[in-house]
């Protein structure tokens, strides 16, 4: 409580606090669509709880991290080197995250443009339905991935752990918040979906080459993010346009 108190005096503590709690949402953000995904694929009775567990394991996941932060720092030292590259448990968590991430958003592509054909119904809606344990299994080796580089991340901000705990609550708090309206939204607009799968794709890239040493700005990924959904948004409103002038018309040819 003391350290509290200490820390709540000192105003680069609270500009630290903040800082830290946009950049633990920012990069949620991945974890949250990956999750929302994934769960969509279960029966709609286990959808909720899977990603109440999946947000909840990331929760745990990053506070256990940051209680054991001195043994997080040592990821980064080399164990090893290739071709006059050194790579360390850090770099293998994120080539091997970053390849399980795009063999999954590949995987879930080819489901969306290659349905199974319409006579082995019973074979698709097998295929479709993912079991429950395999959803959260798979939601927490993507954790542990993002979690890692999450208080890596954070460890570089500030040296206060009470700080990045907040920070890591706060932000873990909201992503439980937003994850239930995420997942239907991305449910019932389908080009959502294959805009969310392409976002997962670069993400699951850029891991790998950041475990390669190839450094990739966050900031240019997410301002990519972000343009292609503010084009999806417009085309949207597009669609939608459309639709109710199709309605007009078609109530109006009625009406004559």
């Amino acid at each position: 409580m003391t350290e509290l108190a200490a820390l709540a005096a000192m105003p680069e503590a609270w500009v630290a606090l903040f800082s830290l709690i946009v950049m633990e949402v920012v990069l949620g953000i991945d974890n949250l669509l990956f999750i929302s995904i994934l769960t969509n694929r279960l029966p709609a009775d286990q959808r909720a709880r899977a990603r109440r567990i999946g947000i909840g394991l990331a929760l745990v996941l990053r506070l256990v991290l940051l209680a054991a932060v001195a043994w997080i720092v040592q990821l980064t030292a080399p164990i090893f080197v290739v071709l006059g590259h050194a790579f360390s448990w850090k770099d293998l968590i994120m080539i091997g995250g970053g390849l399980f991430l795009v063999w999954k958003a590949t995987k879930e592509i080819h489901d969306q443009v290659d349905p199974e054909p319409e006579g082995l119904f019973d074979k698709a809606a097998a295929a479709a339905v993912m079991s429950f344990a395999a959803a959260v299994t798979q939601i927490l080796a993507l954790d542990v991935v993002f979690s890692i580089d999450s208080i890596i991340t954070a460890v570089g901000m500030t040296p206060h752990v009470p700080i990045m705990v907040i920070a890591v609550v706060v932000a873990v708090t909201l992503m439980m918040v937003a994850a239930g309206p995420l997942s239907r939204f991305v449910e019932v607009n389908p080009t959502v979906i294959m805009l969310a799968l392409g976002f997962l794709l670069m993400i699951g890239m850029t891991l790998i080459a950041e475990g390669f040493g190839v450094h990739v700005p966050k900031g240019y990924v997410y301002a990519a993010m972000a343009f292609s959904a503010v084009v999806e948004a417009f085309n949207m409103l597009s669609r939608r346009g459309r639709v109710r002038r199709a309605a007009r018309l078609a109530a109006a040819a009625a009406g004559r």
